[in-house]
């Protein structure tokens, strides 16, 4: 016989801890494997949170997954939405993730982190976008990871089937740019060599040589070279000081390396051994 699922609210509770701050403790049941375990977890503290409202704005995430196959009683407002994306959907890729995660908290939620998701209107969203004093493309941006956002609500049934009103909004221009690029002539680009200083000539070199993004050039190693066989594998890139995988997979390949390219290289491997020489 079909047993309909509950809703579950679970408790909180102020805890008391040996050192710091009294913290708020969030007590549910989790079903797993047929069987109903109590479990608790830390939200924050009392100076995070002041009250228990706003502590319950703390779990609104893990409700919502705990209530999963649960009727929904209640209004759902998008501050808990978005907590749920960030914890489960959030792309893996460390560079990808810090951008949304600026989007989601220098922009949308302070915005909208309060609405019930069916008070999240087309038109308002719309004009919300348009008054950002952000370029064209970041406001697509927002839009975009809005609408991923949405997409997941679907999915996750706290809003009908086809009901992204995300999916209404426009962003004019979003492929116009501000300014126009300005591009070196071959005399400038020669001229502005000698006044860089290393590795950043070589790295320029490079950038101008091989079209490798900034990322890629700053990850390289001098193992990824052959030298013998004129070609350079591009396998890695370094974004905010962390080290990952390349943009796209196809990025990841073998780069034919001009001679004069090499002879650069060169200079600049026998340069820095001979500067690790003088100080040891």
């Amino acid at each position: 016989m079909f047993t309909r699922t509950r809703y579950q609210y679970g408790g909180l509770r102020k805890k008391k801890r040996a050192k710091g701050p009294d913290a708020w403790e969030f007590r549910y049941y989790e079903t797993v494997g047929g069987s109903r375990n109590r479990k608790s977890t830390t939200v924050g503290t009392v100076e995070q949170y002041r009250n228990e409202a706003a502590a319950r704005q703390g779990v609104a995430a893990l409700l919502l997954k705990l209530n999963s196959e649960a009727p929904h009683i209640g209004t759902v407002t998008f501050a808990a939405l978005i907590d749920r994306y960030v914890e489960e959907e959030l792309p893996e890729r460390f560079s990808t993730r810090i951008s949304y995660l600026s989007m989601v908290n220098s922009h949308i939620r302070c915005k909208w982190a309060d609405f019930p998701l069916d008070k999240v209107k087309p038109m308002a969203v719309e004009e919300w976008l348009r008054q950002l004093p952000l370029a064209p493309k970041s406001r697509a941006n927002i839009r975009s990871l809005m609408y991923s956002v949405f997409k997941c609500a679907e999915r996750w049934e706290l809003i009908e089937m086809g009901k992204n009103p995300i999916a209404l909004v426009r962003v004019k221009d979003c492929s116009k740019r501000l300014t126009t690029p300005r591009v070196l002539t071959v005399k400038e680009y020669c001229a502005l060599l000698p006044h860089l200083k290393e590795p950043y000539r070589t790295m320029v070199i490079v950038a101008q040589c091989l079209g490798l993004r900034v990322s890629e050039i700053v990850a390289l190693k001098w193992g990824d070279f052959d030298f013998q066989n004129l070609t350079l594998l591009v396998q890695r890139s370094i974004v905010h000081g962390r080290m990952g995988a390349v943009k796209t997979e196809y990025s990841s390949d073998i780069v034919p390396l001009d001679p004069q390219l090499v002879s650069v290289l060169r200079e600049l491997s026998a340069s820095l051994r001979a500067l690790i020489r003088r100080h040891t």
